[in-house]
């Protein structure tokens, strides 16, 4: 088999459907950007659950009483509750938070919102027990054991909104993940068509071969190729796409969150990880649907 001629009809079948292999080319492009787009989204999940899941802490809030008249937990009863955390043996560490104290961290959380900052009392946020657990899934233990007693207003746990912030984004990367499949079964009926257009235009040369003695994978082989050329071309595009959408978009959206440390940055690291992916995943695409079509609808 003459590797110049497989790669000359290639070219040739790839030049005389060229509308048709544009098309195919921008919607596997757009098909793996999403499946990148999913596939970065989950490497961010990752990235902040390390990163939240060794600072999850329940707070234990304390009555008004205790937070207005015991600023140094001195007094019999928050002291009790004190000695009592610090001696539960789920318990890490327990860190004691004054209203002052309450006041001026939620003055740092939301600088940026000077309004909200001016309109909260100090009276209305309750003293604390910052408590980092052992086990941070154990915390329905401290929640059921403190809950209810006396002095404690309210204990929460952190680990209930991080399941339903995490809740959120992993809806977005399903729906992400959705969209590329549709733009996935667009991307294979344009390949199948494509290479059905391509050897029909070719039939009359492809027939002429058989009959001097060519093998099927031989004339059939150029056609496999121009998808799988075709494919890989939207790859290349797709993380090329996902390069430019991180440095003129994301990361202008995300730096407020990433200089507070709320969002992990995305790296091109993350993007050069993802791309084998892509790249893989195209020319198995381009492959297979290649080959399905070829079988089902090419009789030469």
């Amino acid at each position: 088999m003459r590797a110049s001629f497989v790669f000359s009809e290639v070219a040739t079948g790839l030049r005389r459907n060229i509308t048709m292999t544009i098309a195919m080319i921008l919607t596997t492009a757009i098909s793996l950007g999403l499946l990148g787009g999913g596939l970065l989204i989950v490497r961010v999940i990752d990235k902040m659950q390390d990163m939240y899941y060794d600072q999850i802490e329940v707070t234990v809030n304390l009555t008004n009483d205790i937070s207005a008249n015991d600023p140094n937990c001195s007094q019999q009863m928050c002291s009790t509750i004190r000695a009592s955390l610090s001696d539960n043996p789920a318990v890490e560490s327990v860190i004691f938070e004054n209203q002052e104290q309450a006041y001026e961290r939620f003055k740092k959380i939301f600088e940026a919102e000077p309004e909200l900052v001016r309109l909260a009392r100090k009276e209305a946020l309750p003293a604390s027990f910052q408590v980092k657990l052992k086990d941070p899934s154990r915390a329905d233990v401290i929640v059921d054991a403190y809950s209810g007693q006396p002095g404690v207003k309210q204990v929460n746990d952190q680990g209930v909104f991080l399941e339903r912030f995490f809740g959120v984004l992993n809806g977005v990367r399903d729906a992400t993940f959705a969209v590329a499949l549709v733009q996935a079964v667009a991307a294979l009926l344009l390949i199948s068509n494509t290479i059905q257009m391509s050897a029909y235009t070719r039939r009359t040369e492809v027939g002429i071969m058989r009959l001097v003695g060519a093998t099927r994978w031989y004339t059939q082989l150029p056609f496999l190729l121009e998808a799988v050329f075709a494919g890989l071309i939207g790859a290349v595009l797709a993380i090329g796409g996902l390069m430019l959408a991180k440095v003129t978009f994301l990361d202008r959206v995300l730096e407020a969150p990433i200089a507070s440390g709320i969002v992990p940055r995305i790296e091109m690291l993350d993007i050069v990880l993802v791309s084998p992916w892509l790249l893989a995943s195209s020319v198995v695409i381009s492959a297979v649907t290649g080959y399905i079509t070829l079988r089902l609808y090419v009789r030469h």
